[in-house]
This record gives C-alpha cells, sequence and structure tokens, in this order.
C-alpha cells in the first residue's frame, strides 16, 4: 500500500477522549519495549512519528494515526507496566480494554513479540484474551534481524506452539523491512474488509 498522508491525530488517556469512530481502525499491541513504536514507523516509513523509548512503559496513552485520509493506526500501551506502580497499571489495563472491547470500527489487532524469546506469561494471556473476545489477531515476530536465518524456523515454531497458533508467527525486522510488504498485504484485507468479515488469514 502507498502511503501518501501519515498523520498524528490525537493521545487519549481515558474513552471519552477517543476521536469519533469514524474511520476503520487497526491497533498495535505488545508487551513494554518490544518496538511497537519503531515497527509502525516501519510500515508508514516515517522516522518519529510514533514515539519511540528506551524505557519500557513510555507509551502510557492510547495513540491514534490518521493515513490516506481513509484508515487509522492505533498504538496501545504496551503491556506489562514493570517500571510503573500497580495504580497506573490498573488505569493503563482498563483504558486498553474498553478500546478493544468497544471500538466498533477496530477490524484487527497486530500483537508483535519479540523473535528472539519465548513467549512469557503476558504475552500468553493476551494472546488468548484477544481470542476470548472475538477480535482478529495477527501475531507479528519482530527483531528478526537479530538472529541468524538458520535459527528463524524453530523460533518461529516455538511461538506458535506457546501462542496456540494456527499458522506461523509473520516474521518482521523494523530496521531493515523484511517482511513490510506481507503485513501491509494483510493489513490491506483489514481496513478493507467490511465490518466483521476480517480475519488473520
Amino acid at each position: 500500500m502507498k502511503i501518501v498522508s501519515a498523520d498524528f491525530v490525537q493521545s487519549a488517556v481515558s474513552p471519552r477522549r477517543f476521536p469519533p469512530p469514524l474511520l476503520p481502525e487497526v491497533a498495535f499491541a505488545g508487551k513494554s519495549n518490544v518496538g511497537k513504536s519503531s515497527l509502525i514507523n516501519s510500515l508508514l516509513n516515517r522516522k518519529g512519528l510514533a514515539k519511540t523509548s528506551s524505557v519500557p512503559g513510555k507509551t502510557q496513552m492510547v495513540n491514534f494515526f490518521r493515513l490516506n485520509e481513509a484508515f487509522q493506526f492505533v498504538d496501545l500501551p504496551g503491556y506489562g507496566f514493570a517500571q510503573a506502580p500497580r495504580t497506573v497499571r490498573d488505569t493503563w489495563e482498563r483504558l486498553v480494554t474498553s478500546y478493544l472491547l468497544d471500538r466498533a470500527v477496530l477490524r484487527g489487532v497486530v500483537m508483535i513479540v519479540d523473535v528472539r524469546h519465548d513467549p512469557g506469561p503476558l504475552d500468553r494471556q493476551m494472546k488468548a484474551w484477544l481470542d476470548g473476545a472475538g477480535l482478529s489477531t495477527l501475531v507479528v515476530a519482530n527483531k528478526v534481524d537479530k538472529i541468524g536465518k538458520a535459527r528463524l524456523n524453530a523460533h518461529l515454531d516455538r511461538l506458535a506452539s506457546a501462542l496456540s497458533l494456527s499458522e506461523p508467527a509473520l516474521a518482521y525486522s523494523s530496521r531493515t523491512g523484511a517482511g513490510r510488504v506481507q503485513l501491509w498485504q494483510r493489513l490491506d484485507r483489514w481496513v478493507s474488509a467490511p465490518p466483521g468479515q476480517c480475519s488473520a488469514s
């Protein structure tokens, strides 16, 4: 897909601050510091549109980006929040849950994991929660440039087993752009499909 325009819309700290649900949306979820913002920037071929940080839990709001005036990407707060107080974590979790369950224009969720590490309890819980909520979900294995090609399939197999995937995770590198075309093919089907007819395949 050719991105003609990519604009930051707004950040929201409560559901009341979400923008009007007028365009199809794709949400990006992942553990804190897994590279969500870098992946979004690489997809859009924009530097710094989605703010990145080396500090886990930096993205504490739901951030909306409008693309081609036709659909929106939504950067969700990273789950885990290891560096934040429990009260703050609870607030973030309620915010994300409200978005995922109540946002009528949400077409699908890209769940990002680090290909170098086996999924932890939070990753497994998140995937099970998304499945239980009936949300179309695509698992993307980020940072594939950090491991050798000879080991990639073994890592993808472990991810598929740990997260009970029906197909391998999509291999991606925000640094090199590997997997960018394949991921855009999936996202294009999501944002182009009528509501209620999305799937991860």
